[in-house]
């Protein structure tokens, strides 16, 4: 039987970038692919997610579901890859034996031999993109080098590789020539790139050569490290006309204790300092950023520290996550003695907070004109972004249908007429 291949992918971004280099190896060798459909298959490839105790079991679960499917001559074969199939390898062989194979992080060429297929290295243009045509996710390096306490990517994706900035500037052109307009930069710690080849911080110099390539419109910069941020990136991002003012810099807390513990190497201190900075150089930067609650010894006193810091700064966009023990992780010889109902309890205070906030700034917003990028139709609604959203984790601009045409993947100017919690309303202005 010929081979149809679906592959599923859980996670992050960057996981997401992985299965596309991974179907455009499979389509290079004539084998239909697809991503995540509900087209019938033969051969399920998983990309698994091994970060938090939540995506893991994500993860086993969509493994188990397809074992099923296989036992019951639905589909022929089952591969697993990705990061909890780095990690956990061995254990998983032996408690899933149903899986035809499982693959690490880096063992593309061996899945794709597994398959009875050819890799072919080098082949950036190949890369099959499964986001809207117009927005791609571009990976500038792989792993990471920090040490903070709770984090186990370091373990499973290894030290910090930066690509040479040629290499990537390469690959931004092949994703504008397929029609994407926004390039999203993407890495376990953006802010580190460059050190280990160019011996020195270089996402500055990245961004401005990026620029240059005619037909980008949006760059966006997500997963930056709060620690040693890089100045430069600042004056780049002020003077820019493509660089859009929104950075995602997961800050997890503000207590000196929990940041000691953390390893996070920033103070309490530090951070109010950085994020002060970042305001006054970019003044309508939207900042995004991701908290954690539940760490081990956090106080009461620790967590009301972290509600007056959030109530204070007022951030745009805010996420936030419990703690969950991760085996090997420095943080895994402490005592996980923050109980799982108060770490619910602290983080739904918390988006309790965010959402006002939300709601506060968002109506700020009514009555301006904003450039939007259409993403989608939905509904009655054309679904759209400012430049300080990113896709699937930040707010939308809703646009009802009417008699003007609107095309996905265009830019519009958009009149806020109306806000909610975490979204805007708005018509387009302009139409003649």
């Amino acid at each position: 039987m010929k081979k149809k291949i679906n592959i599923i992918t859980l996670g992050c971004s960057k996981n997401l970038v992985d299965s596309e280099v991974l179907m455009g190896q499979l389509k290079a060798n004539n084998v239909s692919v697809t991503h995540q459909s509900d087209e019938n298959a033969n051969i399920i490839i998983i990309n698994t997610c091994g970060f938090i105790e939540d995506a893991k079991q994500e993860s086993i679960d969509t493994i188990f579901q397809f074992v099923e499917a296989k036992k019951n001559g639905i589909i022929e074969k089952v591969f697993v890859m990705g990061c909890l199939s780095e990690r956990y390898k061995s254990t998983l062989k032996n408690e899933i034996p149903e899986v035809d194979g499982f693959f690490g992080v880096n063992e593309l060429p061996e899945i794709i031999d597994a398959i009875g297929a050819k890799y072919n290295k080098g082949q950036i243009e190949n890369r099959i993109i499964t986001t809207p045509s117009h927005y791609a996710y571009l990976k500038i390096s792989e792993g990471c080098d920090r040490k903070c306490s709770f984090c186990a990517i370091p373990l499973i994706r290894g030290k910090h590789i930066s690509k040479p900035i040629e290499v990537i500037v390469s690959e931004a052109k092949s994703l504008v020539s397929k029609g994407v307009k926004e390039l999203i930069l993407i890495a376990q710690d953006l802010t580190y790139y460059g050190v280990d080849i160019y011996k020195k911080q270089k996402l500055a110099q990245l961004i401005i050569e990026l620029e240059k390539i005619q037909g980008v419109e949006w760059i966006r910069l997500h997963y930056t490290y709060p620690a040693s941020f890089p100045d430069d990136v600042l004056d780049v991002i002020s003077k820019s006309t493509k660089v859009c003012n929104y950075i995602d810099i997961p800050l997890q807390h503000i207590s000196d204790n929990i940041l000691k513990s953390m390893k996070r190497g920033i103070t309490a201190d530090g951070t109010r300092k950085l994020i002060d900075k970042i305001r006054r150089k970019i003044p309508k930067i939207a900042i995004r950023t991701t908290m954690m609650v539940g760490y081990p010894r956090e106080t009461d006193k620790d967590f009301s520290e972290l509600i007056d810091f959030i109530q204070k700064y007022k951030f745009e966009r805010l996420g936030v996550f419990t703690y969950s023990a991760e085996e090997d992780t420095f943080a895994d010889i402490l005592n996980d003695d923050v109980p799982k109902l108060l770490k619910k309890q602290r983080a739904d205070k918390i988006m309790e907070i965010q959402e006002k906030i939300s709601f506060e700034l968002n109506n700020q917003k009514v009555g301006k004109i904003f450039k939007v990028l259409i993403d989608r139709e939905e509904g009655n609604y054309y679904i759209g972004r400012t430049e300080f959203d990113s896709p699937e984790v930040d707010n939308e601009v809703l646009v009802k249908k009417d008699d003007f045409e609107i095309i996905p993947g265009n830019f519009y100017f958009v009149k806020i007429i109306k806000a909610d919690y975490f979204d805007l309303y708005g018509q387009i202005e302009n139409r003649k």
